[in-house]
């Protein structure tokens, strides 16, 4: 089922949001149950075709998971996150509540730095191989985290001059370990960016560690 701006979010709650920040929903994957929790998908630069296969299994997890262009959500100081956030929470197959966010690259960057500062919002960020240069002050971002993080990354991670290296990774997952906030981080070695099925750098036995954990994190974000 293919979504475009038609669709209607709260119109209070999205008046606020400039239009150049507004992003539409790409699809929507309901879970075998109908209705479930909302799983917010930001994809990576690669666009949201190249991520459905992983959204559908997630949805296949008993969530309605909601999949948006991480790379439009770029620039926007995070008001296109909150944007896909508001969207994804009046689909016809969600039910009320708070969102859990999934992102991958450019759209776990930016799930990451902003979704993570809105506890009324979300329960919690699962980020695939994301974004992380542009995060020059960790402690500051640290400070801000408000919800849980599990983070995976590729070993042999350097796409696009090294924005998502395992090295970022462990620099802002010891800082939140160290400030107290619940944040895990997973690595694997002998893989590169885009490890995800259907990825230019597909890692089966990566992938499928990381789905089962996010499955597992889901399950402790959005309990039934």
């Amino acid at each position: 089922m293919i979504f475009s701006a038609r669709i209607a979010p709260a119109a209070a709650a999205l008046a606020c949001i400039a239009a150049s920040a507004f992003v539409s929903a790409q699809q929507e994957f309901p879970p075998p149950q109908g209705k479930g929790r909302v799983v917010v998908v930001a994809s990576g630069l690669s666009g949201p075709p190249h991520y459905t296969t992983v959204s559908r299994e997630i949805a296949q997890l008993g969530y309605d998971v909601v999949l948006f262009d991480g790379s439009a959500m770029e620039h926007t100081h995070g008001e296109a996150v909150k944007s896909a956030i508001l969207q994804a929470q009046q689909m016809p197959h969600a039910l009320p509540g708070k969102v859990a966010l999934v992102g991958f690259s450019a759209g776990g960057g930016e799930s990451l730095y902003y979704a993570t500062q809105w506890p009324d919002l979300v329960v919690g960020v699962v980020v695939w191989y994301p974004a992380t240069s542009f995060i020059k002050n960790v402690p500051g971002f640290v400070e801000r985290l408000q919800v849980p993080v599990l983070m995976f990354a590729g070993e042999k991670d350097h796409y696009r001059d090294g924005c998502c290296t395992a090295e970022n990774a462990r620099s802002i997952a010891d800082a939140a370990k160290a400030a107290g906030k619940p944040f895990d981080l997973y690595t694997y070695p002998k893989t590169d960016h885009d490890f995800v099925k259907d990825g230019a750098h597909y890692n089966a036995e990566a992938y499928a560690d990381a789905l089962q954990r996010t499955s597992a994190t889901l399950k402790e974000y959005l309990p039934n």
